[in-house]
């Protein structure tokens, strides 16, 4: 299962590049529309693998809470720009769930937490990018530095850069007509404030809750059984 998750993860990303690159190269007039179903058919393969496992009705909904509260929790923050605690609990997820679990309750976060903060062209992208967040949690849950708090602090900061420039990228790829170097380069510099924002309150909630979270899940997984293969 993990090979199989590791083959999902490099198809999906080669995918996007290739997307990202015929849309600059060609200048795709109907950009926004084929992105939205490229990104749409990179995350079918992920929600067709998790429909295809069996997964017992109580896993579903501790998932589905998982990924509610993942919403939920950002809402308060909206008028802190890039700080939230959404990402903290996705990465929780995929630590202690496994690499498909944490993709579920990534990208359902995203789209369930848009109905209050507004649905966009923006939601594909930030459902892949959160998906992607607990997927890279999950594939890496049994590193060893993983496992140290350094390690997860690590990951959670690089996310936080990584995920705002990803979404850098749908608004690039919104306004490929104004395409040039120096409106790439403006798009990420302007950007820094927001993802340092978001690298660090990852940090923040990694480093205050992140033990007692894994061990709260733990607790939960052993008790009932929940997700011990994902």
């Amino acid at each position: 299962m993990a090979r199989s998750n590791n083959y999902l993860a490099i198809v999906s990303v080669v995918l996007l590049i290739l997307l990202v690159a015929s849309i600059v190269v060609f200048h795709y007039k109907a950009y926004l529309l084929l992105s939205l179903f490229m990104i749409a058919c990179i995350m079918v393969p992920f929600f067709i693998r998790f429909e295809w496992r069996e997964v017992a009705g109580r896993e579903i909904v501790l998932l589905a809470m998982l990924a509610a509260i993942a919403a939920v929790s950002r809402v308060p923050f909206a008028g802190l720009p890039s700080v939230q605690p959404t990402s903290f609990i996705i990465i929780m997820a995929g630590l202690v769930f496994g690499a498909e679990s944490g993709f579920i309750v990534g990208a359902v976060a995203a789209i369930v937490s848009n109905f209050f903060l507004g649905q966009g062209p923006w939601t594909p992208w930030q459902m892949y990018a959160w998906g992607m967040m607990g997927m890279s949690a999950g594939l890496l849950r049994n590193l060893w530095w993983m496992k140290t708090l350094w390690g997860k602090s690590i990951f959670g900061f690089v996310w936080g850069y990584v995920f705002g420039w990803f979404m850098n990228l749908w608004i690039i790829v919104g306004n490929i007509e104004a395409l040039s170097w120096e409106y790439f380069i403006g798009i990420y510099v302007s950007s820094i404030y927001f993802d340092l924002a978001h690298a660090l309150s990852n940090v923040f909630f990694l480093v205050v809750f992140g033990a007692s979270w894994i061990k709260i899940l733990q607790r939960v997984q052993r008790k009932y059984g929940l997700l011990s293969t994902a």
